[in-house]
């Protein structure tokens, strides 16, 4: 496995972990920190993720919403859904990585944690979210 998919597979526990908790994101980080062994770059490249997507929660959760017919996000298993933001954050917010790995990241993800029908839901979601996503102008921009 990719150092990027080992830190998506951890970013996805983390935001889980602070979506269920609902504590602050210092200490899930921590437990993280102390309880999971990974390489530092993995580490890095998860939390950057988790920061990210609780940084841009609001606007990824509107993106999501806007694109899921008939599902409110509190209708949606807590797995997909932290997945499509995961991956919405990347789509809207980062240049350096490419829709399509995105994308099928997220769809891989999926298969792996999810049930059978996640991958097929959380690429349904993506796709829509394609022709808003992210050009290198308009993500630096943001950032």
């Amino acid at each position: 496995m990719g150092l990027r998919r080992e830190g998506r597979e951890l970013a996805l526990q983390m935001l889980y972990a602070q979506d269920a908790l609902k504590g602050e994101l210092r200490e899930t980080l921590r437990g993280f920190r102390d309880g999971v062994e990974a390489p530092q770059r993995v580490r890095d490249f998860a939390e950057g993720l988790v920061q990210g997507v609780l940084e841009h929660q609001a606007e990824i959760d509107d993106a999501i919403r806007s694109r899921s017919k008939n599902w409110a996000l509190s209708r949606m298993p807590r797995v997909d859904l932290n997945i499509m933001r995961m991956a919405t954050y990347e789509l809207l917010f980062r240049a350096d990585i490419p829709k399509k790995v995105s994308i099928n990241e997220a769809i891989e993800i999926a298969k792996k944690y999810g049930d059978k029908e996640s991958p097929a839901f959380v690429n349904g979601i993506l796709d829509e979210l394609g022709p808003c996503a992210k050009d290198d102008e308009r993500s630096e921009q943001r950032q």
